[in-house]
């Protein structure tokens, strides 16, 4: 066993590097210096000593200083004791005794008024100013890094990634087709310019990235750095500004004109939104450092020569609140979406980060893509790396399926709580509240198959419900809303059914269900008595917060209507839902046994539970008006741009058609988990 010595050579280094060396060195001139300009070679004795010296008549010279209370004596020879030359000093009392002695001497004495010495004087002066100024210079430069860049605030912050490093390709990127589609133009061009400009074409100054976080948008930009073979130049916005006015726009002339003088070449500004939002929209006006740095970037994208092949790209996950002349044509001229990938994409990103991991015999990849719908390619990464930790945890070779399962749950609701033990009363309480919501979603007529329900605790959650699709959704019908909405409440109902006396762990899911009933009314037109109207205002402040930027564009009247509709949709998922688990009671009460013994049950135990189950009657025809005459047209599915997460309860409730999955911490709203 060895032990590791620490680097002294390394730390003596370190320390005379420091200011703390200088600042010493400093001070010991000093002292030398006022010791060599006001030194003259006598010997310090005592006042007595001097005045004995005085009175044995072996002194043949003396001195008295005026001022310094001082008398410098020469003795005839070398005093075995004090030497030749000594001096001693005198209270002013003690004068005429000294002068008495002095003259009774016989030797020769002088008067001596001091001359202030102009050297001295100056260095006395001068010393604290030499010392703070090489404090200061010794701080900034280990503020800044070292070297001479005390005054070199406004210089770019860029980060050149080498040619020499490893490179990024396409190849390496999976589940953006399209993404990758439009940056191959980029690639060609930076390549071979002439082909384009022989034509006429022109190449996009800039090339926006925008989705959700996690879906591989600076990965696409090192991959088209890497393709293209061209010095890449990569900065965060936030990176712009500093404390001092005029940094942020000094830094974003020096980045042009870097990657200018190294044409072609690729600008890479990640989180552009730090730097790009709307002007005038905060407090204080226009005139604040970080629009004066969007200013000046918005300046430079326009002085662009066409043949001066730097090309901009840059990410942001807020599309929504950059400033209109950044995204004009001529600026960001081509914005590229990067969604969640769909179940081919998931497919080639697992590939792609399983390659050089020992994946056992077993393992399919397309079985595990269809586990993870709405999962980004972060979440895929960080799925196989969980299954490589937990594989090496318990010592084993390869990585199998049941560390896969178990990789997808800790992503999707978080570590199991192995340390939390329920009491035999709240674990029932818990079996029969994911028995409810398990057969709830099992009854509908429009919900996706129940694939897992566990009661072992996990992240914040006493259990859990998933419900995963069949295949990816991109929009989502009025009866598949109102099937979420009744399986949501599945566990209260099941909990009033078989206790009479309901628990607070139904909370989110009254929250979650609230929050879809009331985009329904608002948002999705799905309220006959509300109609095909949006309400509430969506064009948010910035700089306001989430919460603070909204607002009601609606009378107080509208509004109650509103409260109405919603409660309306909530009863009626509560009255759908009291109905299916009534009819089924025995389906139950077989689910909650089953549960209390095994914990967990997959999607083979659970279709054999499910198999007798009576399913909810359709529901009757619904018609946005009532004045209507029925239609025999079929209803038609419009398609979002993104696909939707599926059926989340507790963990959050299934999202709209025209909004983009959000993340949030554990428990993560993930597809098809109904918590307790």
């Amino acid at each position: 066993m060895g032990f590791s010595r620490p680097n002294h050579h390394m730390d003596m280094k370190r320390l005379f590097r420091g200011p703390l060396v200088w600042i010493v060195l400093a001070i010991v001139v000093v002292i030398v210096g006022s010791t060599l300009l006001t030194g003259n070679g006598y010997r310090e004795i005592t006042t007595q000593q001097g005045l004995n010296l005085l009175k044995t008549g072996t002194v043949t010279s003396a001195k008295i200083v005026d001022g310094e209370q001082r008398v410098d004596l020469v003795l005839s020879s070398d005093y075995k004791t004090f030497g030749k030359q000594v001096q001693f000093y005198y209270v002013t009392p003690r004068g005429p005794e000294v002068v008495s002695d002095i003259t009774a001497s016989n030797a020769k004495f002088d008067d001596q008024v001091p001359q202030t010495n102009f050297f001295a004087s100056l260095l006395g002066v001068l010393a604290p100013f030499l010392i703070l100024g090489v404090i200061f210079y010794f701080v900034f430069r280990s503020m800044q890094g070292g070297g001479n860049r005390v005054m070199q605030f406004g210089k770019s912050k860029a980060r050149l990634v080498s040619k020499d490093a490893a490179k990024v390709t396409f190849a390496d990127v999976a589940g953006a087709d399209e993404a990758i589609e439009e940056l191959e133009e980029i690639k060609d061009f930076l390549k071979d310019p002439a082909r384009f400009q022989a034509v006429g074409a022109r190449i996009p100054k800039g090339v926006l990235l925008y989705g959700p976080p996690g879906t591989g948008k600076t990965l696409l930009a090192r991959a088209v750095a890497g393709e293209a073979g061209v010095p890449f130049y990569s900065i965060s916005g936030s990176d712009f500004v500093e404390m001092f006015v005029g940094v942020g726009a000094s830094r974003v002339r020096d980045l042009f004109t870097q990657a200018k003088e190294n044409s072609p070449s690729i600008i890479f500004v990640d989180e552009i939104d730090a730097v790009g939002r709307h002007r005038g929209a905060g407090i204080g006006g226009g005139n604040d450092e970080r629009e004066q740095t969007l200013n000046q970037l918005l300046v430079e994208m326009d002085g662009f020569d066409v043949k001066t092949n730097v090309i901009l790209i840059a990410a942001t996950n807020r599309p929504d609140v950059l400033d209109p002349a950044l995204l004009r044509p001529g600026r960001f001229d081509r914005q590229i979406g990067v969604d969640a990938p769909d179940l081919q994409g998931r497919k080639q990103i697992l590939e792609v980060h399983g390659r050089g991991k020992p994946l056992a015999a077993g393992v399919d990849l397309e079985v595990l893509a269809r586990k993870t719908p709405g999962f980004t390619g972060a979440d895929l990464a960080n799925v196989l790396n969980e299954a490589a930790l937990l594989t090496a945890r318990s010592h084993a070779q390869l990585i199998d399926n049941r560390a896969l399962d178990e990789a997808v749950d800790r992503v999707m609701a978080g570590p199991q709580r192995r340390s939390r033990i329920m009491a035999d009363k709240e674990k029932l309480i818990t079996a029969y509240h994911e028995g409810g919501h398990a057969l709830a979603a099992a009854a509908m007529r429009h919900t996706d198959p129940v694939t897992k329900v566990t009661i072992l605790p996990r992240g914040r959650a006493l259990g859990y419900t998933m419900v995963l699709p069949l295949q990816d959704k991109y929009s989502i019908t009025r009866n598949e809303l109102l099937d979420q909405l009744a399986y949501a409440m599945g566990g209260r109902v099941a909990e009033e059914i078989v206790f009479h006396d309901p628990t607070s762990g139904a909370s989110n899911d009254i929250e979650k269900a609230t929050s879809t009933a009331r985009r329904m009314v608002t948002e999705y037109g799905m309220s006959a008595a509300i109609g095909s109207v949006k309400l509430g205002g969506s064009n948010n402040e910035p700089f306001m917060g989430r919460d603070m930027g909204g607002s009601r564009d609606y009378s107080e009247n509208l509004a109650e209507t509103v409260d109405a509709e919603v409660r309306l949709l909530i009863e009626q998922a509560h009255t759908e839902a009291w109905e299916v688990i009534n009819d089924n009671r025995d389906v139950l009460d077989k689910l909650a046994t089953e549960l209390l013994e095994k914990e967990t049950l997959d999607h083979d135990q659970l279709a054999e539970i499910f198999k007798d189950v009576k399913k909810l009657p359709e529901r009757p025809l619904w018609l946005s008006s009532k004045e209507r005459p029925l239609s025999d047209l079929p209803a038609v599915k419009v398609p979002s741009k993104a696909p939707i997460d599926a059926g989340v309860v507790d963990g959050g409730v299934q999202s709209d058609s025209t909004s983009k999955p959000k993340r949030t911490p554990r428990p993560r709203k993930s597809p098809g988990i109904a918590t307790a």
